[in-house]
């Protein structure tokens, strides 16, 4: 029996093991999460299965489905949006690959842009994956399997046509060549693939497996050519400039080492009429120039060498945008919602230095850092405090644990502290209006103190005769005046805190070697975690690079099991709250700032739909470019 749904995928009652790891969540860790395939050496057509098997257009693991098989457009597009123009934007620092599936070289994001999934995602439906290059999947109620059936008439940018035989390709290049906990990964959750025909493959899922995200991150996997990289021989642990052909809108036309990247629409696009791509892809070009500093980067802007700037320094956003050609109306300078979960940013600690395993040290090497001073002081009072791994969202621990949640912290009460069940969730103090909290400097103390460092009669605190030293380091200059008042802060309080600005391949080297005390950083979350959060937070990948703290915590670790068994929205968000609950207890990082709106500075020259939606900025993406208005500027000269 087939039947076609449009609802969130039914659960059965499978075995519900350990997974060892899981991939990435989140549209921005997807592109690097290019996989989740493995080989089996079976053939034939394999979709006999017990039970039901579910035809669908799109899937869910938690919720319902917002857009039905026979949608026309996205809400949130312009179906009427004109083709033309160029979206140009800039970045900091450089480039030296166009690879970003190596450990070797810097890759720009612009890099994937060439590459889709087989399923995709909207920016206003966080919990489904949409068919792309598939027209729908198949698979049983137990979810034991995936059946892709793939679009025949998808092409790649040469002209030639994708097949299963491209997915199959690519899957024995990650496994061959892709990062090492990607490749454990895979392997544990997804055991074969079988190519059932040209077009049609399947994937069979480990059966001792819970199957919370296994079909939508098999669904999230890209496709290389397999042609290009036989005849180019080209590996995918190598840092390169060139690329092989994707099935994209886009296709990379120029590299400019170090200076530019420029991608033009794929006049031949197979898929430009699909209704999710209606309204979208609508620049000729998108272009990203690379400045070494962001006042050049600010000052070309203002030349017109890019019309594109979205802004994230607060001091640039409230003092220099101030010039000219925003008086008189040629850029644009305007505040858009922002309704995405931001960034868990914050000072992290290297947790594999034994001077960071007691926590009383990191909460009082924290309290130097004074949030109320450094947003009113310098950042213009733009910012809030971040507290939660996943702030403003119904995933963030509040108050005392109750509920749902307060079931999962009793199961692994054991391994927690108990105050965690009964207090209310641990808020890191926001400083106060001088730069140098008295009272914060004082509870600071009394923590070194209690752990074991003792300042001596030349003010520095030792522990076993070795001193307190703490090094920073950063490859942004725009982090000095944010850094160097913390660094002060921790002076007083005894401690030999060193600022080290590095050069960006400098950086790189460091932290992915874990050669660094501190580091201003941030994890990725999602709104909907499952498999993936293990990568970040789970102790099997504690130095993977998506855990730059090397975060580690076997309670953290039940509950991600618990995660991945999750039947229902309720489940998965009280599981999410008390991982939340117990790693801000942890305080193995700094947490700082975040902002809940997009800061935005562009020539007049484009138009966005009249509603945005919640979770995408879209600017390279549903945007589009007016050239009544393009040409208006440049008879004005300001073009």
């Amino acid at each position: 029996m087939t039947r076609s749904t449009a609802a969130a995928a039914p659960r059965a009652e499978t075995s519900r093991k350990a997974i060892l790891t899981g991939l990435l969540t989140g549209s921005a860790l997807l592109a690097m999460a290019t996989f989740a395939l493995a080989q089996d050496s079976g053939t034939g057509d394999s979709a006999e299965a017990e039970g039901e098997i579910i035809t669908a257009h799109a899937f869910s693991d938690l919720g319902a489905i917002k857009y039905g098989p026979d949608f026309e457009v996205l809400d949130y597009v312009n179906p009427d949006a004109p083709k033309g123009g160029e979206m140009s934007y800039w970045g900091r620092g450089s480039f030296d690959s166009m690879n970003p599936y190596s450990r070797r070289g810097r890759s720009p994001a612009i890099s994937v842009l060439p590459y889709e999934r087989i399923m995709t995602s909207t920016a206003d439906d966080p919990y489904a994956s949409y068919c792309l290059l598939c027209t729908t999947l198949e698979y049983p109620e137990s979810q034991d399997w995936v059946i892709f059936n793939l679009r025949e008439d998808v092409t790649f940018s040469d002209g030639s046509p994708m097949t299963a035989e491209d997915i199959a390709f690519t899957y024995d290049l990650f496994m061959e060549e892709g990062f090492p906990s990607f490749r454990i990964a895979v392997k544990n959750m997804i055991p074969g693939y079988e190519i059932l025909g040209p077009h049609r493959i399947k994937f069979n899922f480990n059966p001792e497996l819970p199957r919370n995200g296994l079909i939508s991150q098999a669904g999230a996997s890209i496709v290389f050519q397999k042609k290009w990289f036989e005849e180019t021989g080209a590996k995918l642990d190598e840092s390169r400039l060139t690329q092989p052909p994707g099935t994209g809108p886009y296709m990379i036309d120029t590299v400019d080492v170090p200076r530019r990247i420029v991608a033009k629409r794929n006049p031949d696009y197979w898929g430009a009429d699909l209704p999710i791509n209606i309204g979208r892809w609508n620049f000729d070009s998108i272009r990203q120039e690379y400045f070494a500093d962001t006042n050049a980067a600010l000052e070309a802007f203002k030349a017109g060498e890019y019309l594109f700037r979205s802004e994230t320094s607060s001091l640039t956003w409230a003092s220099q945008y101030d010039f000219p050609a925003i008086e008189d109306g040629t850029i644009v300078k305007e505040e858009l919602p922002d309704g995405s979960l931001p960034a868990a940013a914050g000072f992290v600690f290297n947790l594999r230095k034994d001077k960071f395993q007691d926590v009383r040290v990191r909460r009082a090497l924290g309290l130097m850092y004074n949030f109320e001073w450094t947003n009113d002081t310098l950042q213009y009072g733009l910012f809030r405090h971040r507290q939660s791994f996943w702030q403003n969202s119904d995933l963030q621990a509040q108050g005392v644990p109750e509920g749902l949640e307060l079931e999962y912290l009793q199961g692994v009460a054991e391994q927690i502290d108990p105050a965690i069940l009964t207090e209310e969730v641990y808020v890191m103090p926001s400083g106060g209006a001088r730069q140098l909290n008295r009272g914060d400097l004082r509870a600071a103390a009394a923590l070194l103190e209690d752990a074991g460092w003792v300042a001596g009669d030349d003010g520095l605190r030792r522990k076993d005769g070795e001193v307190l030293r703490v090094e920073f380091i950063e490859n942004n200059p725009s982090f000095d005046r944010i850094i160097l008042p913390y660094i002060d802060n921790l002076k007083r309080l005894g401690v030999d805190a060193v600022y080290n600005r590095i050069d960006d391949a400098q950086y790189t080297d460091r932290v992915r070697g874990h050669d660094f005390d501190m580091i201003f950083d941030s994890y990725v979350n999602g709104l909907e975690e499952a498999n993936g959060i293990a990568q970040r937070y789970g102790c099997e990948d504690r130095d993977d690079v998506f855990n730059p703290a090397g975060y580690c915590d076997p309670a953290v670790d039940a509950l991600i099991e618990q995660l991945k068994v999750a039947e229902n929205l309720e489940e998965m968000q009280a599981g999410v709250r008390a991982i939340d609950r117990i790693m801000r207890a942890a305080y193995f990082m700094v947490p700082v700032w975040y902002n809940g709106a997009y800061w935005v500075a562009y020539y007049d020259v484009y138009e966005y739909p009249d509603e945005l939606p919640p979770y995408a900025l879209g600017n390279a993406d549903f945007w589009w470019w007016n050239e009544d208005k393009a040409e208006a500027l440049r008879a004005a000269g300001a073009l």
